[in-house]
């Protein structure tokens, strides 16, 4: 058994060596899924190697840790996947409370906005402002913009920078409005941004009550998953009882009933998700 975990942990930290030594193939990128979490989050410094560590650490320590409670690997195995989708999940939830911050902000960073081009200020300056007048959270890109656009001049490169920066399906549509605007003129610019705003408020406002009446249902599925991981934890104590998983038969049930809360896990998200709006101006 100690010859196995010496082994195990031995291995691990070999990979994670590799993984920070080897250099990557230059005609490969991250993959797409996961470079866009990261990007959704505007973390700086944090890539997929970083996450591919976090996620092996997890996976190791948990192994280890179980693996001496309960003396027996496939339990300790079991447990050690589910840490290992703990790093993901935590970015997942992330991007997903921040882009409902972000919902909330819109609202009031549009009529800002639609002020500002009111007053009588160019476009360039109305965004300009919104880095000093407009929500704080919203402040850091258009700040940048602001920086983009006094050092080198041109109005459209920095938009697409400010998109990049967003990377908000609303704040495309905003993006593009003012490159319509200041391309061929647009006189009822204004009009269209109170709309816009209004728009936002009133969808914002139906989601939050959907997201209400659906977060009982939501919770009380995810504690139904989790509670039999919670038995078989209290029950990796019991020596005696848990040693019967490490028998054919019992990695079988852990097996079917890994598969079973994993389906049924699935099944509860895509029967309860909520439509996210998607970025087609990107």
């Amino acid at each position: 058994m100690g010859g196995l975990i010496g082994f195990t942990f031995g291995f691990g930290l070999l990979l994670i060596w590799w993984s920070r030594t080897w250099p990557a193939p230059l005609d490969r990128e991250p993959a797409p899924r996961r470079r866009s979490l990261l990007e959704r989050l505007g973390v700086e410094g944090v890539n997929p190697k970083t996450l591919a560590a976090l996620t092996l650490g997890a996976f190791l320590v948990v192994f280890l840790v179980m693996a001496v409670i309960s003396r027996s690997l496939p339990v300790a195995a079991v447990f050690a996947l589910l840490a290992a989708g703990l790093p993901i999940a935590n970015l997942r939830g992330k991007a997903i409370r921040r882009r409902r911050e972000h919902a909330e902000l819109w609202p009031d960073a549009v009529d800002n906005l639609a002020s500002a081009v009111r007053a009588g200020l160019s476009l360039p300056e109305a965004l300009q402002q919104l880095g000093e007048r407009g929500p704080e959270p919203l402040r850091e890109p258009f700040v940048a913009f602001g920086r983009d656009y006094q050092a080198s001049g041109r109005f459209h490169e920095a938009l697409d920078l400010l998109k990049d920066r967003l990377g908000d399906p609303v704040g495309d549509r905003v993006v593009e409005a003012l490159r319509i605007a200041r391309e061929v003129g647009g006189g009822d610019l204004g009009r269209m941004l109170r709309a816009l705003s209004g728009f936002l408020r009133d969808d914002l406002r139906t989601r939050g009550e959907l997201e209400s009446r659906q977060s009982w249902t939501v919770n009380g599925a995810r504690m139904a998953v989790a509670a039999p991981w919670l038995v078989l934890l209290l029950m990796s104590f019991e020596r005696d009882v848990i040693s019967r998983f490490s028998s054919g038969i019992g990695l079988i049930i852990l097996g079917a009933g890994a598969a079973t809360c994993v389906g049924a896990y699935r099944l509860m998200m895509w029967i309860g998700r909520m439509p996210m709006e998607r970025r087609i101006l990107a």
